[in-house]
């Protein structure tokens, strides 16, 4: 008889610890869940979590980014505003979803917790304003965007007022407010001469 692989046992407990995290934060949030509560749901040992993690909030992050995937990735038409409305309102739906919730819970928690702000910029956040910045600078190079912009800073001022809206919920993240800030960015990071924002501009009924 031939024992259980044990590199496939592994991956099924993987498995069940993100998942387990996941359900966890939904039900509980965040600030509640536990290492302990997430191994009884996966039916691991705690110490099983710890081989692999070293706390919740980096479990949750590995979930996330496996839940995200491509989905935030940057496509390369050509148009650098019809490129971010794409990307930026794949960003909304997401979260407008559950994961709205996880990352909010994240955040919360990272503004008393200085490690996990920066695990959330080395996992989450800083690959993704890379991605933002290297799109923008092929945009600089096609000429659709000022030679002297601050990259970091556009990527910035595009998701900024998402998550704004998101966390203080003063008014709910839409399509709508991707049409409005990308108008409001490329008015002031057009080449000079050129204010060609049509682009970026939300659509309207009859046009």
């Amino acid at each position: 008889m031939t024992s259980a692989n044990p590199q496939r046992r592994s991956e099924r407990a993987r498995t069940a610890i993100l998942k387990a995290v996941l359900e966890a934060c939904s039900e509980q949030g965040y600030g509640s869940m536990t290492m302990e509560g997430i191994a009884k749901r996966a039916g691991v040992g705690k110490q099983t979590i710890y081989r692999w993690w070293p706390s919740k909030g980096a479990v949750l992050q590995e979930a996330l980014n496996g839940m995200i995937g491509a989905e935030t990735d940057f496509p390369d038409t050509g148009d650098i505003a019809a490129d971010l409305r794409t990307q930026m309102t794949r960003v909304v739906a997401l979260l407008e979803g559950e994961i709205g919730t996880y990352v909010s819970g994240l955040i919360a928690a990272a503004q008393a917790e200085p490690e996990l702000a920066e695990t959330m910029v080395a996992n989450i956040f800083g690959p993704r304003v890379e991605a933002c910045r290297q799109r923008l600078e092929r945009a600089v190079r096609q000429g659709q965007i000022r030679s002297d912009a601050d990259l970091v800073g556009i990527a910035e001022l595009l998701y900024a007022p998402l998550y704004y809206r998101m966390l203080l919920r003063t008014r709910p993240v839409s399509t709508e407010q991707v049409g409005q800030i990308l108008e409001l960015v490329f008015s002031g990071i057009a080449p000079t001469g050129s204010r060609e924002v049509a682009a970026a501009r939300p659509e309207r009924p009859g046009e």
